[in-house]
């Protein structure tokens, strides 16, 4: 099985270089230049990194294949792959493991289900759709997302006020002092 480490973004300037959109946690030892990276799709790699710079928080790459900007243009929305096995990141799921989630509160009551993951450049998102159909982006970050089983299907949420439709402060626990 294979993880995406990143999808390639927008070209940028006019000799191949290329922005990426981050599905890693440790993108400094995963974009190494030299490193030559499988695609999805096969047909579009594999691509050795050249060099790679960051600019206002957004990570660009040029690759040793990709020498202009039309060419960069040509893998826009390649995703770079590894092994899942070369892994070694914490915590780490696939989207396709995270979809169709049940979405919890820790006491068990049921706020929706999981059907997609945002990488979004602070954090990712959990998109969780509501029994009332509403789709609720939560911060996939430990504070509101204390736990995820996959064996039992469950990812547990504790977001706060005004994140899910329909709930109250008092379900949250965020009553800020009656009058």
């Amino acid at each position: 099985m294979k993880l995406t480490v990143a999808r390639i973004g927008r070209a940028h300037g006019l000799k191949g270089e290329v922005s990426v959109e981050l599905h890693t946690d440790i993108p400094e030892e995963r974009l190494v230049p030299g490193e030559a990276l499988e695609t999805e799709p096969a047909a579009a790699g594999p691509l050795t990194i050249e060099s790679v710079r960051t600019q206002s928080g957004r990570w660009y790459v040029r690759f040793d294949e990709v020498t202009t900007r039309e060419g960069a243009d040509a893998v826009r929305g390649v995703e770079l792959v590894i092994d899942a096995e070369e892994s070694d990141e914490d915590d780490a799921w696939f989207v396709h493991e995270l979809v169709g989630l049940a979405a919890v509160r820790p006491d068990g009551e049921k706020l929706g289900e999981v059907v997609d993951l945002l990488s979004m450049p602070a954090q990712d998102l959990l998109v969780i759709k509501q029994p009332d159909g509403h789709r609720a982006m939560v911060p996939f970050v430990e504070e509101f997302v204390p736990e995820v089983d996959i064996d039992a299907g469950t990812v547990t949420l504790t977001p706060p006020y005004g994140l899910l439709s329909g709930e109250t402060p008092e379900a949250t626990g965020e009553t800020h002092g009656a009058s």
